[in-house]
């Protein structure tokens, strides 16, 4: 991919792994016939981190970033995330809606063309990861449970974006962009998010 130029990709996957200190992506086109493409994106997200900042590179060298997310107060992560592309320019935007989210997590995203609101598929599911949490002992486990999330456009309903977590020894989602004005990155941005932030 290009460090400064909109992309549309309509479909792709996002394989995360995990270290003591990190959680790892990879964020991998898919083929016409499903099987893994080219890699897209790499990111990292350092665990218990103060303040939330994610920065895309080409690959896991991280020697040149391609755009990233951050969020906009320390404090209040209710506030928001801007994504930025390779300069430093604002590309699209994601908030979690906490009010909507007590039983089904909801968030907000917007970029270029797009607002769109997004929602857990499955009510049973969520309720179902809001107890694993209060479990003793298990809480800090990776969750068991296959959550997806669906992306429709603020007023028309139309299908925008979505995200479908599958069953594996690592965590790995299927991401389709069904509305072609989605910049790539702003949707890569709000994937990581998903997995990355879903429990704050």
């Amino acid at each position: 991919m290009t460090a400064d130029s909109p992309m549309y990709v309509p479909a792709f996957s996002m394989k995360q792994r995990g270290t003591l200190m990190a959680n790892k992506y990879e964020l991998i086109a898919t083929n016409p016939d499903g099987s893994d493409g080219a890699l897209l994106a790499f990111a990292q997200q350092k665990r218990m981190a103060f303040k939330e900042q994610v920065t895309f590179y080409t690959d896991d060298t991280k020697t040149q970033p391609v755009f990233s997310f951050k969020a906009r107060k320390t404090i209040d992560l209710g506030s928001g995330y801007d994504v930025f592309d390779a300069n430093g320019q604002t590309i699209g935007w994601f908030k979690k809606e906490f009010g909507k989210s007590l039983l089904r997590s909801s968030w907000q995203l917007s970029g270029p063309g797009v607002d769109a609101h997004g929602t857990e598929r499955n009510p049973t599911i969520a309720i179902l990861r809001r107890v694993w949490d209060f479990v003793p002992f298990v809480g800090d486990l990776p969750l068991p449970f296959i959550f997806h999330f669906d992306f429709t456009e603020a007023g028309s309903g139309r299908p925008v974006l979505s995200v479908e977590r599958r069953m594996t020894v690592r965590d790995r989602y299927r991401i389709t962009v069904q509305d072609q004005r989605l910049d790539f990155r702003v949707a890569a941005a709000m994937t990581v998010a998903l997995d990355a932030l879903q429990s704050r």
